[in-house]
């Protein structure tokens, strides 16, 4: 099973009714498509506007595209950039802030997915946003540990290769950090269990021209979300040509494949619910091919 929204037929509409001010949302993923583990969203504050201090019963990762919003965590205000991104934990008190003299809009993702309306309530609010500290967002402090921002650098192989002065501004170099290249295809994770997030994960997506991704699927959801380039998608037996701003979505046991044959790189944000498990998270039909063809009439 999949699902694809184009970028035109997003509809964004009020949200948190009598608990938010000039708040608007678009749910893109849900059980209305199919999906059993992923809420997936386009979130947009006007000027002035703001949600209200609350807490989830799932997590809530998010990544920002456009504006400068403040999240209120643990009663400390954030200022986020364009590209920041990060994860509220479950049961954690927080709030969003439009910029003073513009508005924002960003990606959420909150897993477990929200509970249908009329259902067992999920989300509480707790009042209007408390500000009573505000802190500079800096990634190599270890205080905030429910956010990154990643930099270019960050998902350039090339620049990877060398080593990077004790003073870059960015997190200290691990294996949670690195980046995984394959296949003319880069990943760069960027909310998982280092930040604090347990039920999913979110990461960026760099295909060069002629990456591939050859058909497979997961025991678990995937999300796309374009923003850079073209990329041919196949699901479920069905091509789809991908561009800025649409969504794409992949359920458990959709096979599915990309291709980039455009002579230009294609970025995307990618998320997956429930985290990947420790082992066999891909499926790829070519190895199953390769066995089945071993075995020959034994099969």
């Amino acid at each position: 099973m999949h699902h694809m929204c184009r970028a035109e037929d997003i509809d964004l509409k009020p949200a948190y009714g009598g608990n938010s001010l000039a708040y608007t949302r678009a749910s893109l993923i849900d059980h209305t498509v199919g999906s059993v583990h992923t809420g997936f969203g386009l979130c947009a504050l006007g000027q002035g506007g703001h949600v209200g201090k609350h807490v989830h019963s799932f997590e809530e990762g998010f990544y920002v595209l456009e504006g400068k919003p403040r999240i209120v965590l643990r009663d400390t205000a954030y200022e986020l950039a364009p590209g920041t991104c990060g994860v509220v934990p479950v049961g954690v008190p927080h709030a969003w802030i439009a910029p003073e003299n513009e508005g924002a809009k960003w990606i959420d993702m909150l897993a477990p997915q929200p509970r249908p309306q009329g259902v067992e309530q999920d989300t509480f609010f707790l009042g209007e946003p408390d500000v009573l500290e505000t802190r500079e967002l800096d990634i190599r402090d270890p205080r905030n540990k429910n956010f990154f921002k990643m930099a270019e650098n960050d998902i350039d192989l090339d620049k990877l290769k060398v080593g990077s002065r004790i003073d870059t501004p960015q997190v200290s170099a691990s294996m949670a950090t690195a980046l995984l290249a394959y296949s003319g295809i880069a990943v760069k994770m960027l909310v998982d269990h280092r930040l604090d997030a347990h039920l999913m994960t979110m990461f960026m997506v760099e295909y060069q021209p002629g990456g591939v991704a050859h058909p497979h699927d997961h025991p678990l959801e995937e999300t796309y979300y374009m923003l850079e380039g073209e990329i041919e998608a196949w699901a479920d037996g069905q091509c789809y040509n991908l561009k800025p701003g649409d969504v794409f979505w992949s359920g458990v046991g959709c096979i599915h494949a990309f291709y980039n044959k455009t002579d230009t790189t294609v970025r995307w944000l990618e998320t997956s619910s429930p985290a990947p498990p420790p082992r066999h998270s891909y499926r790829f039909n070519r190895d199953w091919a390769y066995l089945k063809e071993k075995l020959g009439t034994q099969a």
